[in-house]
């Protein structure tokens, strides 16, 4: 990372308002005009291919061109053969039949060379580490979504945290696959990962079932997820235009889904990646986590409070 972004990152968790207005002066290029005080959540490192780095009050961040525009069409050869021999996890979310489809794999890292190599030679694992101040980072999980032109189905509003049975610091790693507007993406909500609340897990096929019911679960509450779509006033969202390179890191806990009812006129794809910093452990918790995942894990070995390491979520990066 280059020392520009070294800096901002240092002083925006001292939350030194004074020292990023500094950086201001120093790096002309960061922000833009019309978010002056990014300090308070401004975009900053708008440059090359428009990434962003975000204040960590907010936990979205962007890689500043980091990613190669290269290692898109790596990632798409390995869509490419992921979907000619799929895992058994390969699914589509769209029920309605001979219409675009809305397709997903996931935990094939290691079947597919193309994502093997983006997961070990990115620079998304060190990238990772700076922003939670982590000595360690492991996988957690990747997985590649293909929404088709035409498709009508969508990303439901939820956060990742629930999906998985893990306690600690994580973040995720969304990378789209071709240039993609800001009503194509996925939105994220402002400020949810500092709710406080864990929300239940939610079905992406179509429909968007709820898993589970509202329960507390060694201690900790899960709720039913807020009906974001039918109250879009009562929040701000996070959305950008994102070209070849462009890439957002949010915190696991941050709700996010598909805000535009439009329907995309090409096929658009996207990897995403999953890791923990060192304080993460397995937590067994409601029946609403995936049973493939949970079913993974145990035939795996991991038990209760273990810490990730060994096939299934091997370290990536390692402060040295």
């Amino acid at each position: 990372m280059n020392s520009s972004k070294k800096e901002v990152i240092k002083f925006a968790k001292m939350l030194n308002d004074k020292k990023l207005s500094a950086l201001r002066v120093k790096y002309p290029y960061l922000g833009r005009a019309d978010t002056k005080d990014f300090a308070m959540g401004g975009r900053i490192g708008y440059a090359d291919a428009g990434s962003v780095m975000k204040d960590p009050d907010e936990v979205v961040a962007g890689m500043d061109n980091e990613l190669n525009p290269g290692i898109t069409d790596q990632l798409l050869k390995g869509i490419d053969r992921d979907i000619k021999n799929p895992s058994p996890r390969f699914k589509s979310h769209t029920i309605e039949e001979n219409v675009p489809k809305y397709l997903e794999d996931y935990w094939t890292w290691d079947l597919v060379p193309e994502f093997k190599d983006f997961v070990y030679n990115s620079p998304y694992a060190r990238i990772a580490s700076e922003l939670m101040g982590a000595k360690k980072i492991n996988l957690v999980m990747d997985n590649w979504f293909l929404r088709e032109a035409g498709s009508k189905s969508s990303t439901p509003f939820h956060h990742d945290i629930s999906y998985f049975d893990m306690d600690g610091t994580m973040c995720v790693l969304w990378l789209p696959l071709q240039p993609t507007g800001k009503n194509e993406g996925v939105v994220w909500v402002k400020g949810s990962h500092l709710w406080n609340k864990l929300f239940l897990r939610v079905l992406f096929k179509d429909g968007h079932k709820i898993e589970g019911n509202e329960c507390v679960v060694d201690g900790k509450k899960y709720e039913l997820p807020p009906d974001i779509l039918g109250n879009k006033d009562k929040y701000e969202f996070l959305q950008w235009d994102c070209q070849l390179g462009d890439a957002v890191i949010f915190d696991m806990r941050t709700l996010h889904g598909t805000l535009s009812s439009s329907i995309p006129q090409k096929t658009l794809s996207r990897y995403t990646l999953r890791v923990a910093k060192e304080d993460t452990k397995i937590n067994y918790v409601g029946d609403w986590t995936s049973y493939n995942y949970r079913k993974a894990m145990q035939d795996g070995g991991y038990k209760e409070g273990d810490s990730l390491g060994g096939k299934m979520f091997p370290t990536l990066f390692e402060a040295s």
